[in-house]
């Protein structure tokens, strides 16, 4: 049996994924329940501080699972070049750059619904990562991104 027929726990990540994926692929939990009580909606985690490479598998991750996502906010610390667009899946996708610093992705969809995801650092070990991906979307999570990344040392 090969280690990609082992079961894992729910919502775990194997070891070694986030280099294993394919490319394109985005590295992404949402919350599963509707009532969004958490301060985050979920967790991304980029394999590079290329956006250009790293959003398009994002957007269509969550276009699968949210619907059509029309804005994104981003720290302009964290990325080496931050576009004020892009297109993807055929849609044009605005980007906003801030300079706060709190680790997330502020994600619209449509005029005035917002998501808020933790961006775990693309060179964040594998246990460091699925550690703060997990506290992300925790049903009650009261702790904003900057402070799970602290507590799980990232």
């Amino acid at each position: 049996m090969s280690d990609s027929d082992v079961s894992r726990p729910a919502g775990m990540l194997a070891d070694g994924v986030h280099e294993s994926l394919r490319p394109g692929t985005a590295l992404l939990r949402l919350t599963t329940t509707h009532e969004r009580r958490g301060i985050l909606d979920g967790a991304w985690w980029p394999r590079s501080r290329n956006l250009t490479a790293e959003l398009p598998g994002l957007i269509s991750a969550l276009t699968e699972r949210i619907g059509p996502v029309t804005r994104i906010g981003l720290d302009s610390a964290a990325w080496d070049e931050l576009p004020t667009r892009m297109t993807i899946d055929d849609r044009v996708v605005h980007i906003d750059a801030f300079s706060v610093g709190d680790a997330t992705a502020l994600v619209t969809r449509g005029d005035k619904d917002y998501f808020s995801l933790l961006v775990v650092p693309p060179d964040t070990p594998p246990e460091a990562a699925r550690a703060a991906m997990a506290e992300a979307v925790r049903t009650d999570n009261p702790k904003p991104a900057e402070q799970i990344l602290i507590d799980t040392g990232t």
